[in-house]
């Protein structure tokens, strides 16, 4: 038996309970991975609320690190005692062990933490296929992150500078605008006090930006497709506000025959090459020092409902991580 977060049905943070569960053996291809650090994530709430389509009742949770315990049938990259991590499921994160492909596992390198790890796998990979591959961030660009406090904001900032970029964030307080700076962002505007789009043209000469990363999804779509230069593009990847209204896409061409795309981590590495490949790539800025996971909340796994009423109220800052 081991402990898990389980959801019987959609909701609030209410709905997720601490139950007893048995765990078989790893099947054929698959590892028991004994968790010691579990990544919390916007999208777990997705899931949570319904948002997001799971196969209730079911776990919660994308993104962990910890030993392998046992080890399936014809698995021959990874052996007992291995430490990995994943971040792109199988769902249910959320427990002291799961079974889970072995080749959709990655070894953590030696220097890099549990923690870190479990914080960076799912937001660290987010970021590389952001800035590496759905717009090459470039020195010398201007981009405009949204949320830039957050724990996928915090580690965009960071990346970005390392390329030669300038960051324009935002942030909802003063205090998470301060955190963003110290991150690498070279302007930080307060979304609600001030009006972006006029602070963005101030701030780029009038030329606007290539390239808008929005997580936060209704509060600032239409913000954003007004910070964009003439055949920008639009990167809308999360909802943390709620979902984007259905959009007339003639807008786009009023503004500037502007691009617009809602990428997600799974099709970025749907491939084990892919997969490896990107995170090989967050790995190595790690290494370098360009890129810290900055876990700064950590909470009981029995206390997940918590961790969800704060990451929802936007309380939390950089990344959380729950410990089982």
């Amino acid at each position: 038996m081991v402990k898990a977060i389980r959801i019987e049905q959609t909701g609030g943070p209410d709905v997720l309970q601490l139950v007893d569960i048995d765990l078989a053996d790893p099947g054929p291809g698959e590892v028991q991975v004994q968790h010691t650090a579990i990544g919390l994530n916007y999208i777990d709430t997705y899931f949570r609320s319904g948002l997001y389509p799971a196969p209730i009742p079911c776990g919660l949770g994308l993104e962990a690190a910890g030993v392998v315990s046992k080890v399936g049938d014809g698995v021959t990259s990874l052996t007992e005692g291995d430490r990995v991590a994943y971040g792109s499921g199988p769902l249910g994160a959320y427990s002291e062990a799961q079974n889970a492909p072995a080749n959709r596992l990655v070894k953590v390198p030696d220097g890099v933490s549990d923690k870190d790890a479990a914080a960076m796998m799912l937001k660290g990979m987010t970021v590389q296929y952001l800035l590496r591959r759905t717009y090459d961030v470039k020195a010398g660009d201007t981009i405009l992150f949204h949320a830039a406090a957050g724990g996928v904001g915090l580690i965009a900032c960071q990346w970005a500078k390392h390329l030669g970029a300038t960051v324009i964030g935002t942030a909802g307080s003063q205090e998470k605008a301060a955190l963003a700076r110290q991150a690498g962002a070279d302007h930080v505007l307060l979304y609600r006090e001030e009006d972006v789009p006029a602070r963005v043209r101030e701030i780029t000469g009038g030329k606007m930006v290539p390239v808008v990363y929005d997580g936060v999804g209704k509060d600032t779509f239409e913000m954003s497709l007004d910070c964009l230069a003439p055949l920008g593009l639009m990167v809308s990847f999360g909802n943390a506000s709620g979902a984007v209204p259905p959009l007339d896409i003639g807008i786009l061409n009023q503004k500037g025959s502007l691009f617009l795309t809602r990428p997600s981590l799974a099709a970025y590495t749907a491939s084990d090459e892919d997969l490896a490949m990107t995170a090989a790539d967050m790995f190595g800025v790690m290494a370098k020092g360009a890129v810290k996971a900055d876990v700064r909340q950590e909470y009981a796994l029995a206390d997940a409902a918590q961790a969800h009423r704060d990451l929802e109220a936007r309380k939390t800052t950089g990344a959380t991580v729950l410990i089982p």
